[in-house]
């Protein structure tokens, strides 16, 4: 099971990732729209609300979303552009092997819902099969790797990564995992909507067993089992809070030790079975999990491994199967836990699919079509600005050391960048796509990136690599490569505008280059240096200092209040925190390095000082469902919108100037936080 951004230590501007607009062609734009504004509400004491609440005041959550605001409308947008793209693949003769030929088989694959219901199970039933066949204990191991090569995520992960401690590697490394629900938590907490989503999640397998052929009494005891199972795994992985260490996400032993460490498993065994290469070590993580799998596979019924391994594969495709199970699904892990009120038309969902099984080849088609040059010499301007401001920040800070302080300037220097598109097209090589049934085209798909994923274990890291399609609306910062991205999806309006005065696109995507920047110095990152490596480069004292400023983060966030009785969690969204308001830190400074010998013009009656955070507050105009809210506070490192703007610039007296807040606004903290 291949990992992604978010285990894997890669930190994002947003949680999932979003598709773009076609940035040459979209409709004319407002870089800033006064309309949004709630005058009613004065700008120091809720400054979320003074800059979008008239818009969101008419805004309705569309029956299939869980949330709705800017970020979404940009994706709505782009998928009828990618949409179309498409279309026209689908519609289109293209040659074998070409990236319109793949996307658009895969594509009509998806859409042929006559053809998906004739299959029903069938292209699991294979699976299935070798399930049943399953009779003693010591064949589970082999039946795990069989699934792991189709990606299947049962049990555990696995895949290759870089290595925290040699980045320039990639190592063989084992995760927690095997769970249905968000996370661990779901499965341990004792709060009254807890317990009742695990009943519900109960109910959920059932009905999805039922709907596969089982009998009302076998399908709710196999439920309970499924349970029981996952609750085993819960209750020995790491919280979403205790996974930001990377610490603990690192136990690099020697094969031999990795054997010892789980008897009834064998790592030697488990990679010769999946074709991976021979390796003298591998990363397992945490080991607790693994020990508890470890006393599974010893008193846990072979019965009920069978009950657990089917109910993965059942649910890993439910989304490529019938109506009645891809619906089932949906209730559950979107009305209930999120709170949409419909699906996404079938179109929608199949733009989705493509996306996130080629999406490589979508986006190289995307970036033939809609992607300007300009755009991306325009944010290697921004990134340059926002470097010298940092550069600068870092080398006056009085907390530091001058120790401390080089080796973060060194890290600084050190940043790669990726821009738009990757450089070097990875390409799929050997992969066949076919007007065929559906979920054969995405079993197909899956067991290619998995083999290959196999393939670069061992093997020096790709540089050239990219966490993201290139449609995405998202950015990243990676630990291991000291690298940032912002895919060409990013690069338009409300996040840049080509048309936008200084300030609008200093405290719009300049705070978000600054965002991406400063993860290289949170909480996480910060443990991660100039070349990648876990290595604490910070004298004592000075880390010492930065835990400090850093728990003001946390206290301040832990004391909002999101919904009745539901707080943000300060650590776990600390590393997101830190990110803004550094990030927002660095984009000031770099505007006004940019205004230097600029007149000072007010546009719309607002300074360009007050314009700049204007720009900040309007990218996270949104709304949510309550399951969405809920669902984002227990497991999202993000905090809620509202609080990504006001958190932050309640802690800055550029703010506060800027729109002559006093002492007792509510905008205006009187011990305020600062970290870079």
């Amino acid at each position: 099971m291949r990992f992604s951004s978010v285990n894997t230590g890669v930190a994002t501007l947003l949680l999932l990732p979003m598709a773009a607009v076609n940035i040459a062609a979209q409709p004319a734009a407002k870089a800033f729209d006064p309309a949004h504004l709630d005058t009613s509400v004065r700008a120091c004491d809720n400054f979320f609300q003074f800059a979008n609440g008239s818009w969101l005041r008419s805004l309705e959550i569309p029956a299939a979303r869980p949330s709705f605001g800017s970020f979404v409308m940009l994706r709505e947008r782009n998928q009828e552009l990618l949409h179309q793209i498409l279309e026209d693949a689908r519609q289109t003769k293209a040659p074998a092997g070409s990236a319109r030929q793949m996307i658009g088989d895969f594509y009509g694959s998806c859409m042929d819902e006559v053809a998906i219901e004739a299959a029903g199970i069938r292209p699991v039933e294979p699976l299935l099969r070798t399930i049943d066949a399953v009779r003693t204990r010591e064949e589970l191991p082999r039946l795990i790797a069989r699934l792991h090569d189709t990606g299947r995520g049962v049990v555990f992960g696995f895949g290759g990564l870089p290595d925290y401690k040699n980045s320039q590697m990639r190592i063989a490394t084992a995760r927690q995992g095997g769970l249905s629900l968000p996370n661990a938590d779901y499965y341990t907490k004792d709060d009254v909507k807890s317990k009742a989503t695990r009943e519900e999640f109960v109910a959920h397998v059932g009905r999805m067993l039922r709907l596969a052929g089982e009998t009302d009494a076998e399908a709710k005891a196999h439920a309970a089992t499924v349970f029981q199972m996952e609750l085993r795994l819960a209750k020995a992985s790491l919280a979403p809070v205790e996974m930001r260490n990377p610490e603990n996400r690192y136990n690099k032993i020697s094969l031999r030790e990795a054997d010892a460490l789980t008897p009834a498993f064998s790592w030697t065994r488990y990679l010769q079975q999946r074709k991976a290469p021979a390796v003298p070590e591998l990363n397992i993580a945490p080991p607790k999990f693994f020990q508890e799998l470890n006393a599974m596979l010893g008193d846990v019924a072979v019965g009920d491994w069978k009950t657990y391994l089917r109910w993965h594969v059942l649910r890993d495709a439910a989304p490529q199967l019938t109506k009645a199970l891809e619906e089932e699904s949906w209730k559950f892990n979107a009305a209930y836990l999120t709170g949409a009120k419909a699906q996404q038309p079938r179109w929608h969902r199949c733009v989705e699919a493509t996306d996130g099984a080629l999406g490589e080849a979508l986006g190289r088609i995307y970036v033939e079509k809609h992607y300007p040059p300009a755009a991306k010499q325009r944010m290697d301007a921004l990134i340059d600005n926002l470097m010298a401001a940092y550069r600068e920040r870092l080398k006056r800070l009085d907390w530091l050391s001058d120790e401390t302080r080089k080796q973060a300037l060194a890290k600084l220097d050190s940043f790669r960048r990726k821009i738009g598109y990757p450089e070097k097209w990875r390409g799929y090589a050997g992969l066949t796509m076919s007007r065929k049934v559906y979920a054969e085209n995405w079993a197909t798909v899956q067991a290619f990136e998995e083999a290959r994923d196999l393939q670069e274990i061992g093997q020096p890291v790709d540089r050239t690599r990219w966490h993201f399609t290139t449609p995405t609306v998202n950015a990243s910062y990676s630990p291991p490569s000291n690298e940032i991205t912002f895919p060409a999806g990013i690069l338009q309006p409300p996040f840049f505008h080509f048309d936008a005065d200084d300030a609008i696109n200093y405290g719009a995507i300049g705070a978000v280059i600054g965002h991406e920047i400063t993860h290289g110095f949170d909480d996480s990152g910060s443990r991660f240096d100039r070349e990648g490596n876990l290595k604490m480069w910070w004298t004592a004292d000075d880390r010492k200092r930065f835990e400090e400023r850093a728990e003001c983060v946390v206290r301040q966030f832990n004391g909002y209040e999101v919904m009745p009785g539901l707080h943000i969690n300060g650590k776990l969204t600390l590393g997101e925190n830190i990110a803004d308001l550094g990030g927002l830190l660095m984009a000031w400074e770099a505007f006004q390095r940019s205004r230097q010998g600029k007149a000072a013009e007010t546009i719309d009656g607002f300074t360009p000082e007050q314009r700049f955070f204007l720009g900040w507050a309007q990218i996270w105009a949104a709304k949510y469902r309550p399951e969405a809210m809920r669902s984002q506070v227990l497991g999202d490192p993000h905090s809620n919108a509202v609080y990504r703007v006001n958190g932050p610039l309640s802690n800055l007296e550029e703010f506060r100037q800027a729109f002559g807040c006093k002492d007792g606004d509510a905008m205006v903290r009187a011990n305020g936080c600062k970290v870079w």
